[in-house]
């Protein structure tokens, strides 16, 4: 979900020291499924792994429809010759989604990426029956892809590191076939401070409402400054169009969530 899901990734796991502050030791912050994290230390390894699906699901608005539309959009790019990839696959759901819809194209191949061990493992689990995909612990920016149809990430991008975006752009661009889809979904920061106020607190009365506690929210946020680095609608709009990209719209927007397609 980089990594460079990636750069909060290869993080400790470990709560209660930070080697970075001298092994000072440090509050354990509750963030909700009775999952902990430091200060500044998100990881996707060990426990959140196993309860990945219950939390991204309970956090992101609308997570299970934007599946459910990327599925849908894929039939217009997927053909039975087709490789389609998705980056930061975490526990597998999409790419098993994906694979399922096209059993039928006997040659399409589904290919998830995610840097983190611990999610590669739970998604070859639960993609075991289905010879069409294969799962491989990889980072997409050093990654050598082959020519796509389909290419999606799913509430990934945000999570590498801001420097190796515009190259991760221009490897997506050129390993697409001509005709061929990048299917881009993020968080994404308003436009001004103003909008930015109100988008954070719609965001955190949502979560307050799914359950989470004032301290879940406050601590998944404590925990996430410099692993999660959303850039605004306008900003992922550059980091395509610098790639290549031309015919780019927006197909799903919650307040601070949204997805795009981008054609080549």
């Amino acid at each position: 979900m980089v990594e460079v899901k990636q750069a909060g990734r290869g993080r400790s796991a470990d709560p209660d020291t930070d080697p970075a502050a001298g092994g000072a030791t440090l509050q354990a912050l509750a963030v909700g499924e009775n999952l902990v994290a430091s200060n500044a230390g998100w990881t996707f390894a060990g426990e959140v792994s196993k309860v990945f699906d219950s939390h991204v699901s309970r956090s992101v608005p609308l997570y299970h429809e934007g599946h459910r539309l990327i599925a849908q959009v894929s039939d217009f790019f997927v053909k039975s010759d087709s490789v389609v990839y998705e980056i930061g696959s975490s526990t597998g759901s999409l790419t098993r989604m994906l694979a399922e819809r096209h059993a039928g194209k006997t040659g399409a191949r589904f290919i998830g990426l995610d840097v983190e061990p611990d999610m590669v493992a739970q998604a070859k689990r639960k993609c075991a029956d289905l010879r069409s995909v294969e799962l491989l612990q990889a980072n997409a920016v050093e990654f050598e892809f082959q020519k796509a149809d389909l290419i999606v990430a799913y509430y990934t991008v945000q999570f590498i590191a801001p420097k190796y975006r515009q190259q991760l752009f221009d490897k997506l661009y050129q390993a697409l076939n001509w005709g061929g889809a990048l299917m881009l979904f993020e968080k994404v920061r308003a436009p001004d401070a103003r909008f930015q106020d109100i988008a954070t607190q719609v965001y955190h009365e949502y979560k307050l409402d799914r359950g989470y506690t004032s301290d879940d929210v406050v601590g998944k946020m404590r925990s996430l400054k410099g692993v999660l680095e959303p850039f605004s609608t306008a900003g992922n709009l550059g980091l395509m169009e610098r790639a290549g990209f031309v015919d780019v719209t927006s197909v799903m927007k919650y307040v601070c969530f949204e997805g795009f397609l981008a054609i080549k």
